[in-house]
C-alpha cells in the first residue's frame, strides 16, 4: 500500500540521538507513513539500531550506504520515496507528536504544494519558538517570495525539515540536493521547488525541535576560499530566482532587498538564541501530564485525563495564534456558554483564580476576540459581565472546532459507530441525572 507521506532521515554515527528521533516519528498521531532511515556508511552501531526498528516496524525501511555526504544520501532516499508527499528530518533532532498531522492537514485541506511550519530552536537545555511569516495562511508564491526576501538567510526558509513537499513536483523537474557544495544546499534546493510550486500555507505552530549543534562552514573545515566561492554561487542562484518569480519591474524595484542576502548570508544565518523571543527550559514550551494520574483510577482521574487531552489539541491552538492555553480554555467555555456571567460563575467553570480572570479577560479583548461590559446585578452583589465574541475571534473558533475533533477521535479510537451512539446515549442520560441533583 502507498504510503501517504515518505519522512526521510538521513543518518550517519548517530547512535547518541537516533532513538529520540525515530520515536518521535514513529509515535506520531498520523500513522500513514513509510520512514526511511538513510545509513551513510556510519561507523558505529547506528546502522544496527536502524535495522532493528525495521525489524519491529513495517514502516521503517533503512538504507545502507557508503558515505557520501548528507546531501547524496537524501537523494538515494528521494529516489526509493513513495509518498504522495516528502517531509525530511535530521537525525539529531525530533518532531512533535501531532507534526506529520498537522503538515498533512495543511497540505490536504488547503490543497498546498508546500507547507512551511514554525519550530523550535532547542540550545543545551534551553528552547524557544521560531518563525517569519506572523499569521497562519494560504499564500501564492510571489507572496512568499516577498516574505522569503525580507529575511533571505534564515533558517525558516533555507532548511528542509520544517517543510512539507509533493513528490510529484520534487520528480517531474527532477529536483536534488547539490552534493557538490556542503553550504546552503537546502536552500537551494527550496529555491528551485519554489519555482515549480504554486500555492504555499505557513503554519503557525511549531512542529519540529532543532538542535543547534551543526557548525559553520569554517568549524566544517571549509577553506575561505571555497567558502567564498560557494556563497556567490548560492546568491547568483538566489538572484536568479528573483529574476524568475518577479517581472523585471518589480526585480529591479527589490534588487537592493535581493542583494540584502549577500549580507545575512555571512553569518550563516545564525542567530543567537538570547535574542530569540520566549525562550524558556526544554521540557516546559509544552504542557504535560503526569504519568500516575493518567494511569490512576477514580472520579478525580477521568476528569484529569479528559482536561488533559483537551488541552493536549488545545494547545497547538493556543501556540498558533499567540495565546496561553488558559486564554484559549477561557475563550473556549466562552464560546459555549450565555454571554451574561458573574466572575464567580468564570472561576468556578474554568478552573482560573479570580486574579489570573481578570488578566486573561483583558488580555481577549486586547486582542480584539471579545468584548466586556460591567452591570450590576438586580441584587446588587456581585457585578454581572457580558461578554460578547467578536468576529476577530472566528478564526480561533474554527481551530477549536477542530481541536474538538482530534479530540472526539483520540476518545472513540476503536469504537464503532453503533458503540459511540450508544456511548452519546448513555451520556446524554448522565448529563441529566446529574442535572437533576445539580440544578
Amino acid at each position: 500500500m502507498v504510503p501517504m507521506v515518505s519522512i526521510i532521515v538521513p543518518v550517519y554515527n548517530a547512535e547518541k540521538y537516533i532513538e529520540r528521533c525515530v520515536d518521535s516519528i514513529l509515535n506520531q498521531e498520523y500513522t500513514d507513513f513509510e520512514l526511511i532511515l538513510a545509513d551513510d556508511g556510519s561507523e558505529d552501531t547506528t546502522g544496527a539500531i536502524c535495522d532493528g526498528y525495521a525489524a519491529k516496524d513495517s514502516r521503517v525501511r533503512v538504507i545502507h550506504k557508503e558515505n557520501t555526504g548528507v546531501s547524496d544520501t537524501r537523494n538515494g532516499a528521494i529516489e526509493k520515496a513513495r509518498g504522495t508527499y516528502l517531509q525530511f528530518v535530521d537525525s539529531d533532532d525530533w518532531i512533535t507528536p501531532d507534526a506529520t498531522k498537522q503538515l498533512i492537514r495543511a497540505a490536504t485541506e488547503r490543497d498546498c504544494d508546500m507547507v512551511i511550519a514554525d519550530f523550535y530552536r532547542v540550545v543545551g537545555e534551553r528552547v524557544s519558538p521560531k518563525g517569519d511569516i506572523d499569521e497562519d495562511g494560504f499564500l501564492t508564491r510571489e507572496e512568499f517570495a516577498a516574505h522569503m526576501m525580507e529575511n533571505p538567510a534564515d533558517f525558516y526558509y533555507g532548511v528542509l525539515w520544517n517543510k512539507l513537499y509533493r513528490r510529484d513536483i520534487v520528480e517531474k523537474y527532477h529536483l536534488r540536493m547539490d552534493a557538490e557544495i556542503s553550504w546552503c544546499e537546502d536552500f537551494m534546493f527550496n529555491l528551485e521547488y519554489i519555482r515549480h510550486a504554486e500555492r504555499f500555507y505557513a503554519l503557525k505552530t511549531p512542529v519540529y525541535y532543532y538542535v543547534k549543534t551543526k557548525g559553520s562552514l569554517v568549524s566544517q573545515g571549509a577553506s575561505i576560499t571555497r567558502t567564498i566561492k560557494m556563497k556567490l554561487m548560492v546568491f547568483e542562484y538566489y538572484n536568479n530566482f528573483y529574476k524568475h518569480v518577479l517581472d523585471e519591474a518589480d526585480y529591479e524595484k527589490n534588487r537592493l532587498q535581493v542583494y540584502k542576502f549577500l549580507i545575512d548570508a555571512a553569518g550563516d544565518g545564525i542567530v543567537p538564541l538570547s535574542l530569540l523571543p520566549g525562550s524558556r527550559k526544554l521540557g516546559d514550551e509544552r504542557t504535560s501530564a503526569s504519568p500516575d494520574a493518567v494511569a490512576g483510577e477514580g472520579i478525580l482521574m477521568d476528569a484529569y485525563r479528559n482536561r488533559k487531552l483537551l488541552e493536549y489539541y488545545l494547545e497547538p491552538v493556543a501556540v498558533k495564534h499567540d495565546m496561553t492555553l488558559v486564554e484559549a480554555r477561557l475563550l473556549l467555555y466562552l464560546s459555549h456558554a450565555k454571554s451574561v456571567h458573574t466572575r464567580k460563575e468564570l472561576v468556578d467553570c474554568t478552573d482560573i483564580s479570580r486574579g489570573r480572570l481578570s488578566y486573561t479577560l483583558q488580555k481577549l479583548v486586547s486582542k480584539g476576540y471579545i468584548k466586556v461590559e460591567e452591570t450590576k446585578s438586580d441584587k446588587g452583589t456581585e457585578k454581572l459581565l457580558t461578554i460578547t465574541l467578536l468576529s476577530a475571534a472566528d478564526r480561533v473558533l474554527a481551530d477549536f472546532a477542530i481541536a474538538q475533533k482530534d479530540f472526539d477521535c483520540a476518545r472513540f479510537s476503536g469504537l464503532s459507530e453503533e458503540e459511540i451512539s450508544q456511548y452519546e446515549l448513555l451520556a446524554e442520560k448522565i448529563k441529566k441525572n446529574i442535572q437533576k441533583v445539580l440544578m
